[in-house]
C-alpha cells in the first residue's frame, strides 16, 4: 500500500509541483484572466503540434525523441526556398511541407539506423545526432545555399553572394494557418464595442458573459492539432500501432512473435521526424521570424520538458500529458518574469528560473526512469531467486 501511493506521488510530482508554482505565481504576475487565457491559445496552436510528435516513438518503446530537431532543420529548410520562390499564403505552406518531407524520410531513416545500432541508449544517441546533423545543416545554409544550391533572393542572401542571413521574415506565411478562420471569443458587453472598431464582422464572434475584453482564437490550427490528436488515436489501433506497442513492452517477445523490431522501430522515427518538421513550419508560422541559425535548437528540449511536465514518463506518454504539458510549461513562461520581478525587483530572475525547469525537469525524468529500470531489474532477480528456492 505504503509503495503504491508512494509510486503514485512520484509519476504525479512534477505537474503538482508547477501547479503550486503557478498557484502562487499567477497573482503575483498580475496578469487578468483573458490575457492568460489568450497567451496560452497562442501558445497551444505554436507549439501542440511538436509535442505530439514524440508519442509515436515512446510507444515504440525508444524514449524521448531528442533527434526530432531533425524534422525541425528539414521544415525550416523547405521555408528558406519558398522565402526565395516569393510563395506566400496557405500554398506556401503547403509546399513548405513537401519540401520538407523528403529531407525528414532520408534524416530520419538515417537517425533510426542509428538508434537501431545503440540500443537502450536511444535518446543519447538522438541527442548527439541533432549536434551532428545541426553541423550539416549550418554547412548548407551558410555556405552551399547561393553558391552551390540556388538561391536568388537578395533579402535571403549574405552581402558576399552566398548563404543565408540570421533572421528571415516569413511575412508571406505569418499566421496564415492561424487566422485561417478568424475567431473572437468576447463579453457580451464588449461585443459591440469590438464591432465598433474593427468594421464589418467578417469573423466568428462567439459571446460569452464572463469574458472581459476579447481573445482571438487560432481556430484552424487547433483543427488541424484536433485532427492530429484523431490520427494518433487511429493509429494506435493499426496493425502498425499495435506492433510498435508490442515492441515498447518488450523487443524480445515482439521478435519472437514475428514482428521485424528494427524496420517498425525506424518507421517510428521516420513518422516522428516528419511530424516534426511539419510542426516546426507550424510554430514558425505563428512566430513570423526565422532564426536560420538558431530555430530549431530548443525546438526538442522545450517540447521534451513540456510533455514530461504535463506528467509523461520515458516509457509512457498521452495527449492529455502533451495539453497538461503545455499549458503548465508555458503558464510559467509566461508569469515568471512578472512575478520574478514584482516578487524580488528583478524579472531575470523568473527568466533564469524557468531555464532552470527546463533543464532541471528533463534531468529528474530521465533519474526517474532509470530508478525505476533498476527497480524492475531487481524485482525481476527477487522472483528468479525465489522460484529457484521453491524447486
Amino acid at each position: 500500500m505504503i509503495r503504491k501511493l508512494f509510486d503514485k506521488i512520484a509519476n504525479n510530482a512534477v505537474p503538482a509541483v508547477f501547479i503550486i508554482i503557478s498557484a502562487f505565481a499567477i497573482p503575483l504576475s498580475g496578469y487578468s484572466a483573458s490575457y492568460l487565457v489568450q497567451e496560452l491559445l497562442t501558445r497551444i496552436g505554436r507549439n501542440s503540434f511538436l509535442i505530439l510528435s514524440l508519442l509515436i516513438p515512446i510507444m515504440a518503446g525508444m524514449g524521448l525523441n531528442f533527434g526530432m530537431v531533425l524534422g525541425a532543420m528539414a521544415g525550416q529548410i523547405g521555408l528558406l526556398f519558398i522565402c526565395d520562390w516569393g510563395i506566400v499564403g496557405i500554398p506556401g505552406m503547403v509546399l513548405a511541407c513537401l519540401i520538407g518531407t523528403p529531407i525528414a524520410i532520408v534524416l530520419g531513416i538515417f537517425c533510426g539506423y542509428i538508434m537501431n545500432r545503440a540500443k537502450g541508449r536511444e535518446m543519447v544517441t538522438g541527442y548527439i545526432l541533432g549536434f551532428f546533423i545541426n553541423g550539416v545543416y549550418q554547412m548548407t545554409v551558410l555556405y552551399l545555399m547561393g553558391w552551390i544550391i540556388p538561391i536568388t533572393s537578395p533579402t535571403l542572401l549574405l552581402s558576399r553572394g552566398y548563404g543565408v542571413r540570421n533572421a528571415v521574415s516569413l511575412l508571406g506565411i505569418r499566421g496564415i494557418l492561424d487566422n485561417l478562420i478568424p475567431t473572437i471569443i468576447t463579453g457580451t458587453k464588449d461585443a459591440g464595442q469590438f464591432l465598433s472598431i474593427n468594421g464589418a464582422k467578417s469573423f466568428m464572434m462567439i459571446q460569452l458573459p464572463f469574458i472581459e475584453g476579447s481573445i482571438r482564437v487560432p481556430l484552424a490550427t487547433l483543427i488541424v492539432i484536433a485532427l492530429f490528436c484523431v490520427f494518433i488515436m487511429w493509429f494506435r489501433r493499426t496493425k502498425l500501432g499495435q506492433d510498435m506497442r508490442a515492441i515498447g513492452q518488450s523487443q524480445s517477445v515482439a521478435d519472437s512473435a514475428g514482428i521485424p523490431v528494427n524496420r517498425t522501430r525506424i518507421i517510428a522515427i521516420v513518422i516522428s521526424t516528419v511530424l516534426a518538421c511539419y510542426g516546426q513550419i507550424i510554430y514558425l508560422q505563428n512566430m513570423g521570424t526565422l532564426n536560420t541559425y538558431n530555430s530549431h535548437d530548443q525546438a526538442g528540449m522545450f517540447s521534451i520538458a513540456a510533455l514530461l511536465i504535463g506528467g509523461a514518463s520515458v516509457s509512457r506518454a498521452t495527449i492529455a500529458n502533451v495539453f497538461a504539458g503545455v499549458i503548465l510549461f508555458h503558464l510559467m513562461f509566461i508569469v515568471a518574469p512578472v512575478a520574478g520581478k514584482n516578487l524580488i525587483g528583478d524579472a531575470q530572475i523568473g527568466e533564469y528560473f524557468r531555464v532552470f525547469v527546463s533543464y532541471g525537469i528533463i534531468a529528474i525524468a530521465l533519474v526517474l526512469h532509470a530508478w525505476r529500470r533498476n527497480r524492475e531489474r531487481e524485482a525481476a532477480r527477487r522472483s528468479l531467486r525465489g522460484n529457484k528456492g521453491g524447486e
